[in-house]
C-alpha cells in the first residue's frame, strides 16, 4: 500500500514543478519603508507612504490591477504594521487596536495568497473582528511567500520554514500571552513549524489544514485546536511525510487525527474557503476560542 502512494506523491510533485514556470512575471516595487517600532499611528502612516510609493511604481509600469489593489490599501482608514511589494508582496493589516486589545488574533493564510489576491484574507479578518467585538484586534498576516496551487513548494514545508522566524517576531512584538494564531490551509504548516519557539501564546487554531508540518503533535504548551468542514476538499489530500535525499515531501500529520492531540471543534459543512464566512459555524467557534469562551 505504501509504494503506490509514494509513487503518486512523487508524480504529483513533478507535475506541479513543470506547471510552476507558467506563473506571471513579478510586479516592480520599490524597497520597503522601514517604519518606526511600536504599535503607533506614526508607524501606520510610514507604512502607508510605502504603499503609496509601490502604487505609483506599479501604475508607471502599466500594472493596473496591482495599482488598484495598492490604491485601496493606501486608504487612510486602513492600518498596516508592515508592507513590502516585492516577490508577491508582504503585508500585515490590523483591525481594531492591537496596542490596547485584550486579545489579538493573527490570521495566517495559505496558498495562493498575495497582494493581487488579498481580498479573501482581508474579508476573513474583517468578519472575525466583527464577530469578536471591540475588545479584540485581528492581524491579517501576509508575512511570507505563499506557495501557489501549481507549485512543487505546496508539497513541502520549505516555505513554512522560511516564514516561521517572521511569524515568531510578530508574536513577540504583540505579546504572546494574548495572541491566538489562526492558521488556514498551508498556513497551518507555517504555524506548526513555528510552534516550538512561539512562547506562551494563548492558542493555536488549525483549520482546513493539509498537515501540521510535523510527524506528531505540535511541540507547544499552548492549547491546539483543529477543524475541517464537511465540504472541504482538503480532506482528500494524503497525510504523509517522506524524507528524501534533498527534499522533504508531504506536510505531515492530519491535525484532526486523534494522534495529533488537538481539540477538534465542529466547523459545519462549508468548503475550503468558508471558515471565516460571516455567520458560519466555524467563524463563531473560532471567535469563542480567541475570546477564551470555548
Amino acid at each position: 500500500m505504501r509504494f503506490p502512494f509514494r509513487r503518486s506523491l512523487l508524480i504529483a510533485s513533478l507535475a506541479v514543478s513543470l506547471a510552476a514556470p507558467l506563473s506571471g512575471a513579478e510586479v516592480p516595487a520599490p524597497e520597503p519603508v522601514q517604519p518606526p517600532s511600536g504599535l503607533s499611528e506614526a508607524r501606520y502612516a510610514a507604512v502607508r507612504q510605502g504603499i503609496v510609493a509601490a502604487e505609483r511604481t506599479a501604475a508607471a509600469h502599466g500594472h493596473r490591477r496591482r495599482a488598484e489593489v495598492l490604491r485601496a490599501m493606501a486608504d487612510p482608514a486602513r492600518r498596516f504594521l508592515f508592507f513590502d511589494g516585492r516577490d508577491g508582496g508582504r503585508a500585515a493589516e490590523v483591525f481594531g487596536d492591537p496596542a490596547t486589545a485584550e486579545r489579538v488574533a493573527v490570521l495566517v493564510p495559505g496558498s495562493d495568497t498575495s497582494l493581487d489576491r488579498y481580498g479573501r484574507l482581508r474579508s476573513g479578518a474583517s468578519a472575525l473582528h466583527e464577530e469578536l467585538g471591540g475588545r479584540a484586534a485581528v492581524v491579517a498576516w501576509l508575512g511570507y511567500r505563499t506557495p501557489g496551487t501549481y507549485e512543487a513548494a505546496l508539497l513541502t514545508p520549505d516555505r513554512a520554514d522560511a516564514a516561521a522566524p517572521a511569524l515568531r517576531a510578530l508574536v513577540d512584538e504583540l505579546g504572546p500571552a494574548r495572541v491566538s494564531l489562526l492558521c488556514h490551509s498551508y498556513g497551518a504548516v507555517v504555524c506548526g513549524r513555528a510552534a516550538p519557539d512561539l512562547g506562551g501564546v494563548a492558542s493555536i487554531v488549525l483549520f482546513g489544514a493539509p498537515g501540521t508540518g510535523t510527524a506528531g503533535p505540535l511541540r507547544t504548551q499552548a492549547p491546539v485546536w483543529a477543524a475541517r468542514a464537511g465540504g472541504d476538499w482538503i480532506a482528500r489530500v494524503p497525510h504523509a511525510r517522506f524524507e528524501l535525499p534533498f527534499v522533504t515531501l508531504g506536510l505531515g500529520l492530519d491535525p484532526v487525527d486523534p494522534a495529533a492531540g488537538t481539540r477538534v471543534f465542529p466547523a459545519g459543512d462549508g468548503g475550503h474557503s468558508d471558515y471565516l464566512r460571516p455567520g458560519s459555524p466555524a467563524l463563531r467557534a473560532i471567535a469563542r476560542i480567541v475570546s477564551g469562551d470555548a
